[in-house]
């Protein structure tokens, strides 16, 4: 097995989403705000000026005018919002009446193509992080922390009870556990070809999901470029959430010279992404449908990869999501002018979500 570049396996290291968790514990008010303070106190970080400069011209070329209110979004992580998705195999009482005191509401409300009513998922418009839930071996997580734009992919996806699922590059989980808040795949393949995150990834199955569930789901470490041509024609829906650059947590690398070198490796993304995909599709059954997404606003990585794939690929076309996107348009900000199978979550003040693209296709 031919394994990923070197510059390609450092950015595979890197995380891509906020996946913090740590629980909450029936306190007082007062306990409440003092977890509040010290989670947001995790933020006070500095902006790299290399990512900075470099977005600037990258992204006020692709975005315009937009770019300026993103900028002032992603440079304020004091002003971000957290979703808060419930883990409907580790219920409380009493957190449903804590969220409801401290002004949450549910996420997803519109007349949405998919949306099962075991998927739960709490919002709020003021910023700030509710306090995270810490691993327990043996003792499910009540919650997980997210970007609220990361269940967008889930939803575009579909998942029915009994199919077959892969998520091809699954950590650190976040995805996978929101699969399976909403159905029960026949069978559930989790791959993460990296040895730090594939841990990762397991400690958050292990957190979220009961055993006997957990005993039929498959975690490997695959190259996922490799994975098609070793599992063809397996499965009926595949989430392609790809490694890219993570426009969030690039802002504030520590290290100007490793930031340097990461805006260097940028360029050899898409064609890693492509072959992702390519691979997905080798894996998808006729009929089945895919979904690829990013946490980057970089075209070159979203709809450029795309395109690459439905002019390439005989066998492939693009699914109208549309309709999703104008179901949640009261609590996400998309961008204009994308194709009907795309979108771009762009995040705004008092709607902090996304980056987030997302594309479907369907295998004929």
């Amino acid at each position: 097995m031919r394994l990923p570049p070197a510059a390609a396996r450092r950015l595979l290291l890197q995380p891509r989403r906020s996946a913090a968790a740590l629980p909450p514990r029936p306190a007082a008010s007062r306990a409440w705000q003092q977890l509040e303070n010290r989670t947001d106190g995790k933020h006070q970080k500095q902006i790299c000026q290399v990512v900075l400069d470099h977005f600037e011209k990258q992204y006020t070329r692709e975005l315009g005018d937009a770019w300026t209110s993103i900028r002032d979004v992603l440079t304020c992580p004091w002003c971000w919002q957290y979703a808060i998705l419930l883990n409907k195999f580790s219920q409380s009482p009493e957190l449903g009446n804590t969220l409801h005191l401290k002004g949450y509401h549910p996420a997803f409300q519109g007349p949405l193509p998919y949306l099962p009513s075991s998927l739960k998922c709490y919002i709020r418009r003021t910023p700030g992080r509710f306090p995270a839930q810490k691993h327990q071996a043996g003792k499910l997580k009540e919650y997980y922390l997210l970007n609220a734009a990361s269940l967008l992919p889930v939803l575009a996806l579909e998942v029915k009870d009994g199919e077959d699922v892969l998520d091809l590059c699954a950590a650190p989980g976040g995805k996978s556990v929101a699969i399976l808040q909403c159905a029960y795949p026949g069978q559930f393949h989790c791959n993460e070809y990296d040895d730090l995150r594939s841990r990762w990834l397991e400690q958050t199955i292990e957190s979220f999901i009961p055993d006997p569930l957990i005993d039929l789901i498959t975690v490997s470490k695959l190259d996922g470029r490799q994975f098609g041509d070793l599992n063809p024609k397996l499965y009926d829906k595949v989430l392609v959430d790809a490694p890219c650059s993570n426009d969030r947590s690039w802002l504030f690398s520590s290290d100007s010279q490793q930031a340097t070198l990461r805006l260097i490796q940028r360029k050899e993304l898409p064609s890693l992404q492509f072959q992702l995909l390519r691979s997905a599709l080798k894996a998808l059954r006729p009929g089945g449908s895919l979904v690829y997404s990013t946490c980057t606003l970089s075209k070159a990585e979203n709809s450029d990869v795309i395109n690459l794939i439905l002019n390439s690929c005989s066998n492939v076309v693009p699914v109208d999501i549309s309709e999703m996107a104008k179901a949640v348009s009261q609590e996400f900000t998309f961008l204009s002018g994308t194709q009907q199978h795309e979108l771009m979550v762009l995040p705004e003040k008092g709607r902090t979500w996304g980056p987030m693209y997302v594309a479907k296709l369907k295998k004929t």
